[in-house]
Formats: C-alpha cells, sequence, structure tokens
C-alpha cells in the first residue's frame, strides 16, 4: 500500500482479537517509530512494552489512577473506556520523552522550547507506529487517556522521564468507518 492509502484507511482501533501479535511484526511497528524524524536528531523516545502477560496488572493501575483522580473530582474524560480497550489489546506501547519535564513540575523557556521541539518528535514516532501497524494489518489506538494515571504507570515501569502517549496495538475485531474531517478550506489557507 502506498503512503497517501495507508493514511486515508488507518482507523483507531477500539476491539481487539484475543491472537497475540507475532514478534517480528511487533519489532517491525516499533522500529518504524524509531525511524521517526526528530529536531536536532535528539531521538526523545523511549518505548515502554507491555505485552499480555502484564496486561491485567497494567489496566489495574491505570483504574487504580482513575479511582484517585475520580475522587479528587477531576473529569476523568473517556480513560474508563480507555483501560477497557487496554484490558483487550495484546499489546499496550508508553512512548516517554527521558529528557522531558513533567508537566507541572516548573519549566523555563529553553526548557519549554525543547519540549515542544520533543513533544513534536515523539508524535512523528507514534505516527510511524500507527502506519506500519495498519500496513502490517494491526490494529492501533494513539492513547493520552493515560494522564489520569500519569504517576502510577510511570512508578509501575519505573520510568522517570515525560509520558508522553501510549499506542494499543493488535488485531482488529471491528471496521470502523471513517471519522468526519473539516473542510480542506476551512483549516488550510494560502498567505
Amino acid at each position: 500500500m502506498n503512503t497517501l492509502e495507508s493514511i486515508a484507511a488507518r482507523r483507531s482501533i477500539r476491539k481487539y482479537k484475543s491472537t497475540p501479535l507475532e514478534e517480528e511484526k511487533l519489532q517491525s511497528v516499533l522500529q518504524a517509530a524509531l525511524q521517526a524524524p526528530s529536531g536536532k536528531n535528539r531521538q526523545p523516545w523511549r518505548l515502554a512494552v507491555v505485552k499480555e502477560g502484564k496486561r491485567s496488572e497494567l489496566t489495574r493501575i491505570m483504574r487504580a489512577g482513575i479511582a484517585k483522580a475520580k475522587s479528587r473530582g477531576e473529569d476523568i474524560g473517556s480513560s474508563e473506556w480507555t483501560a477497557k480497550v487496554m484490558d483487550q489489546a495484546p499489546v499496550t506501547v508508553f512512548i516517554f520523552n527521558p529528557q522531558g519535564i513533567r508537566p507541572w513540575e516548573a519549566h523555563d523557556t529553553g526548557q519549554m522550547f525543547d519540549d515542544v521541539v520533543d513533544i513534536q518528535s515523539v508524535g512523528a514516532a507514534i505516527q510511524n507506529m500507527l502506519l506500519a501497524a495498519h500496513d502490517l494489518g494491526i490494529g492501533s489506538l494513539w492513547i493520552c487517556d493515560v494522564f489520569y494515571a500519569y504517576e502510577e504507570i510511570c512508578g509501575w515501569l519505573g520510568e522517570s522521564g515525560e509520558l508522553i502517549a501510549a499506542v494499543c496495538l493488535g488485531y482488529a475485531d471491528e471496521t470502523p468507518p471513517a471519522r468526519p474531517r473539516k473542510p480542506f478550506e476551512e483549516v488550510v489557507r494560502t498567505v
């Protein structure tokens, strides 16, 4: 499949079959992340891969963090649904910026600029993962609801860097239609 076809055909998958991912395919998806462009070639990513054997422990940790946020009266968005998705997916990859500073910690201007560049670079790595997964017939979901269990997940994984996102991977058990997009003319202008 060519790149433009992959971009148009890729979907966010929220229901997975119980079929495990082949290690070779998983490695290909992870390798695609590492091939992403990055500002100043800093390659600001570290990937923590959680497979089936640790999946129930992961979702227990995620749900504990969500419960804590809920008890503080925070709006937890769709995080409970996300925990159910993570419970189905054979693999969840957490993406960290090892040089990043946690969002609530003080940032000077230089650190903030570095962080913005690094987050964009990590976004490119995540997009590479999603497109590689699609090309290999693997479903994927880019997740940011992990922030409701930020400290719990970082502690469980032993990571001190900045948690950017997670990606679920597995064989799709759904075929969702394309989501609506804003019209081209609404978001693109020529100067």
